[in-house]
């Protein structure tokens, strides 16, 4: 049998260390093997996925040293390979399995599975689809394709029993079917889930060998079903433990960095960087701890991999690295850092920052050191003398970590808006807010300006230094991260919902000056939003009133005041549009009428108790816990 084994990246963001580490271990296989390696990209993720990340993705592959057979860029017997290319073979295979009886069509509405879900959570059942249209008659199929109803498309699943299989690392696993979900296998839009996509494109790719991460696991007895259903014979599948912090948690960029990117610009050498993904996830065993590609391809062996959790601590990363730079002579040294700095274009953007600043070129260097290297460690007294206490100076770090994690463009202008959006949420001035992120950003309390900082040393550099200025001041607990996020959550949510009020808002001003009667789907949208925002109040109710922290009061106050995003008159407004007199044709109004008069006593109730519990001495910075 030929060894094939496949690289298979989803484009959805920057390249990360656990594609490397799972990339690695397949191109070690199938060399090893005498066999090819394949590179696909898996982009079945409209919104998400990204050419910009494809690129990204590939070049950091290339710059670890590590190659393939086949693929989008190189092209090959088995394309395209790329998943949004192959739209009809997905298609093709999805309505095989429909004909066969092995799928169905499912009319389910996102709300109906909400709903089935929180009863499912709410009586301790377990959760999945129930299995509704799955017993559909071929005319009521027919009768909802017919009214263009949007569908998915459902493989059958055994309900008795287990599935059994065998791992190449880690035996016999057994999963009882009655696990498994009625999984999805067509998306509404058309386009594959990944278990349809990637059992077809294994199978008419030729990929001998699976070679994936343990999280895998669970969903192989669906990829198995598939297989069953289409009467291939599945290939040899083989889970690598996951990669993991020192802490034992899963490797995530909230603790370490984890993108490809940030070591490539920290200027790790990425013989050093490849070297150690094999070295942690035991490829060499009993071979010494320093070795190049062609050395570990030579030795490999699948079978002798660790079970065990390998850890990527970047202190031992560092050592090893070190020692890899020391090997070079002085002119690879000297090459392959002036290959490291940056180019011209970087560098005119540089300048610009520091042109108005200067007067002779020697105060450039020392103006600008901390944008090209590692900025100097943070002084947790430096950070404490800026004015806030040491709960609200954690929580800044750590929401500005959140927002800047999932800040989608790095520009300055996006930077600004997004810093002093959150500024702004958590009710500070702008200058107060600002003054730990300057030390954070440059490891001193005057630097260049902080936008352009920011957006000059990347996503991947700002988090980190971000993260080792939070560690300086003592870090937070997991139950501390755990209740920073829940507040996260309610404030982005309480946010959202503002920005929706204020959309209604103007279209209900607008109907009531032409005189015109609103029309219901606005009406509807006013009535899920009141309704979320209470959802909301009393949830910020319930955070308070554990009374672990000594901004609840502040916090409750901020959730509960409604009347910040309706005033009485736009109130009135809304339930005068209600009334039957403007709307008598129409059943229901009065009902929908009355409820917002219920909600509006609820909120006003809600109100007065956030200033009552605000007030109150258990809610004090002295009484934090």
């Amino acid at each position: 049998m030929t060894v094939r084994t496949r690289i298979a990246p989803s484009p959805t963001g920057s390249p990360h260390l656990g594609t490397a580490y799972i990339a690695l271990f397949n191109l070690c296989f199938a060399r090893s093997s005498g066999g090819q390696c394949i590179l696909r990209i898996e982009d079945t993720d409209r919104v998400r996925s990204s050419k910009v990340f494809e690129e990204r993705i590939l070049d950091a592959l290339k710059w670890l040293g590590l190659s393939w057979d086949e693929g989008p860029d190189l092209g090959g017997e088995f394309g395209p390979y790329r998943q949004s290319e192959r739209h009809e073979i997905y298609q093709h295979h999805g309505k095989q399995l429909l004909d066969s009886g092995h799928a169905f069509r499912c009319f389910c509405t996102p709300e109906r599975l909400n709903s089935l879900r929180k009863e499912q959570m709410a009586s301790n059942s377990p959760l999945g689809y129930d299995g509704r249209c799955a017993h559909l008659s071929s005319a009521e199929i027919e009768e909802k394709l017919s009214q263009q109803t949007p569908c998915v498309v459902r493989m059958h699943m055994d309900r008795e029993g287990s599935c059994i299989f065998q791992d190449q690392l880690r035996g016999n696993i057994e999963i009882e079917w009655r696990q498994m979900d009625m999984q999805v296998l067509l998306k509404s839009d058309g386009m594959p889930t990944y278990h349809l996509a990637c059992v077809v494109d294994d199978h008419m790719m030729g990929i001998s060998h699976v070679i994936r991460g343990e999280e895998w696991i669970n969903s192989t007895p669906k990829h198995l079903k598939l297989y069953q259903y289409f009467g291939w014979k599945p290939p040899v599948f083989c889970h690598l433990p996951l990669l993991r912090n020192p802490d034992q948690s899963k490797l995530s960029k909230r603790r370490n960095p984890t993108s490809i990117d940030y070591y490539r610009k920290s200027g790790l050498l990425p013989e050093a960087l490849l070297n150690y993904l094999a070295l942690i996830g035991g490829a060499m065993p009993n071979q010494g701890e320093i070795f190049t590609l062609h050395e570990l391809i030579d030795a490999f062996d699948i079978e002798k991999v660790s079970l065990g959790a390998p850890i990527f601590d970047v202190d031992k990363l560092d050592w090893l690295a070190g020692q890899w730079l020391r090997q070079l002579s002085k002119e690879e040294l000297l090459d392959r850092f002036l290959d490291w700095l940056p180019d011209r274009h970087q560098l005119i953007h540089l300048v610009g920052m520091v042109q108005p600043r200067v007067e002779r070129f020697g105060q450039v260097l020392p103006k600008i050191t901390y944008l090209l290297g590692d900025a100097e460690k943070p002084e947790a007294e430096l950070l404490q003398q800026q004015g806030l206490d040491m709960d609200t100076l954690k929580r800044l770090l750590h929401y500005t970590l959140l927002q800047l994690s999932s800040l989608e463009d790095w520009s300055r202008e996006a930077v600004q808006q997004a810093l002093s959006s959150l500024a702004s949420l958590m009710g500070l001035k702008t200058r107060l807010f600002l003054k730990p992120l300057f030390i954070a950003i440059s490891g001193h309390k005057v630097a260049l300006p902080l936008f352009d900082s920011i957006a000059f040393i990347g996503r991947e550099e700002a988090l980190v230094r971000l993260q080792k200025t939070l560690k300086s001041i003592g870090g937070l607990s997991r139950k501390e991260r755990e209740r920073i996020d829940k507040e996260w959550h309610l404030l982005n949510r309480l946010r959202e919902l503002a920005e929706d009020a204020e959309s209604l808002k103007e279209q209900l001003c607008s109907c009531d000056e032409t005189g015109e009667r609103p029309p219901a789907d606005i009406l509807d949208s006013i009535d899920a939003n009141l309704k979320a925002l209470l959802e909301l109040s009393n949830k910020a109710r319930v955070i308070a009133e554990k009374k672990t922290a000594g901004t609840r009061g502040e916090l409750l106050q901020k959730l509960c005041s409604v009347e910040t995003l309706w005033t009485p008159e736009q109130w009135a407004m809304v339930k005068e549009s209600c009334l039957p007199s403007k709307r008598v044709s129409e059943e229901g109004t009065y009902a929908l009428a009355k409820k917002w008069e219920q909600l509006d006593l609820q909120h006003q109730a809600l109100v007065e108790e956030s200033r009552m519990l605000s007030q109150n001495s258990s809610f004090s910075d002295s009484n934090s816990g």
